[in-house]
Order: structure tokens, then C-alpha cells, then sequence
């Protein structure tokens, strides 16, 4: 029995050294791919994407969802001039993505501008709080086409959506890289802790902490006592 248990205990680590080794390597080329795809993007941080320099268009815009304890926090990291080749460069590009939408739209989101732009006659009624009509009996018309024109305020606020979806979905994917090279490292370390046990002969008969050997010494050894 005690050998059958030994033999388990180095497969259980060998399987688990090679599951490590797998998650590591697995790990590392997604970290890999997701660098390069980035790298092909070349994207580069704008000048103004730094704490300060984005907190003082904030304050020239006057968007009032934006800023220290508001909706909509300001940016802590800075990308400023830098590549975007990583997933944590992306998540504070893509931050910063989100403020200059902001900006673009005087403040408002998708849901709170018209699809159209609105005709110079539109009622106040019809119109969306951030401009432009759901209507198209209010919209304007492009007399080339003679059909609705697209509001290009909102579209600017989808285009940014769909950018910094991206850029989220990069980062997430990078630390989902570093998770598995974390667990790899843990699995490897398992593995080789599971041999060194079943071959540094942790499975005896006896068990230290249950049983304990009997010492016999006749020189401890009390005589009989006598009968009255």
C-alpha cells in the first residue's frame, strides 16, 4: 500500500507540474499576442493625457459629471506621449478616451442625444437633451440624399464606445494572461512538492501523529508489587 501511495503522489506531481508548465507558457504568448495586436494599432498618448493636463480641459469644458467625486472620476494614470503596447496602457488610454467624448458632446451620453440632427424648426419638444431628434419629421435633411441627417455628435460618442470597449477587452485579456501564469507558477510548485513528499519517504507505516513507539527498558521497568 505504501508503495502504491508513492507512485500516486509522483504522477499527481508530475501532472501537475506539467498543467503548470502548460498554464505558464499558455499565459505568456496571450500576453504576447495581445502586445503585438496593440503595437500594430500604434496608438500613442496624446500630449494632455496626464492627471493635470486632463483635469484642466475638465475645467475649461465645464462638464459637470466629471472631476474628484463626481459620476465620472478623472484619470490617476498618466499615458502621456507614451506607445500603447500593453493592457494596462490601454485601460488609462481608454479613460482618457472617455473624458474627450465627454468633452466632444458637452457632457452628454449616448442615450441623452437624438439620432438625427434636428431642423432649425424642430420644437423643443422634440428635441433630446443633448441635441439633435429621434423625429424624423424634425430632422434635417441632406438635399443630396433627401434622408436624415445622422447626428455627428453622437456618432462620436459610439465611435468612442467601440474604441474603448477594445482597449477594456485588451486589459482584461492581459490580466487574464497574468492570472493564468500566476496559477501556473502555484500549480509547478504543487507538483514538485507532491514528489518530494511521496519520495523523501513522507508515507510511513507508521503514522508520527496518531501511533507513538513504545520504548522497552528493563531498568525503567517497576517490579510487581507485593501481595498483603
Amino acid at each position: 500500500m505504501k508503495r502504491f501511495f508513492e507512485i500516486g503522489g509522483v504522477v499527481a506531481g508530475v501532472v501537475l507540474i506539467a498543467f503548470g508548465a502548460a498554464a505558464i507558457v499558455l499565459g505568456a504568448n496571450g500576453k504576447n499576442t495581445i502586445g503585438n495586436e496593440l503595437k500594430q494599432q500604434q496608438i500613442v498618448g496624446t500630449p494632455d493625457m496626464t492627471p493635470k493636463g486632463i483635469a484642466a480641459e475638465v475645467t475649461s469644458a465645464k462638464l459637470k459629471d466629471v472631476g474628484p467625486g463626481k459620476a465620472i472620476p478623472l484619470p490617476t494614470c498618466s499615458v502621456a506621449n507614451l506607445p500603447i503596447n500593453n493592457g494596462d496602457r490601454a485601460r488609462c488610454f481608454a479613460e482618457y478616451m472617455k473624458i474627450h467624448a465627454l468633452e466632444a458632446t458637452g457632457g452628454y451620453v449616448y442615450a441623452q442625444m437624438g439620432i438625427y440632427t434636428a431642423a432649425p424648426n424642430a420644437p423643443k419638444s422634440q428635441l433630446m437633451p443633448g441635441g439633435g431628434t429621434d423625429n424624423t419629421m424634425y430632422a434635417a435633411v441632406d438635399p443630396t440624399t433627401n434622408q436624415p441627417v445622422q447626428n455627428g455628435t453622437r456618432n462620436v460618442w459610439v465611435t468612442e464606445t467601440a474604441l474603448t470597449g477594445a482597449l477594456n477587452s485588451s486589459y482584461m485579456a492581459d490580466q487574464m494572461a497574468n492570472f493564468g501564469m500566476v496559477v501556473g507558477v502555484a500549480l509547478l510548485l504543487s507538483g514538485f512538492g507532491f514528489m518530494i513528499l511521496a519520495l523523501g519517504g513522507a508515507l510511513e507505516n507508521e503514522i508520527w501523529f496518531f501511533k507513538r513507539k513504545v520504548v522497552k527498558d528493563a531498568s525503567s521497568a517497576k517490579a510487581a508489587p507485593l501481595g498483603v
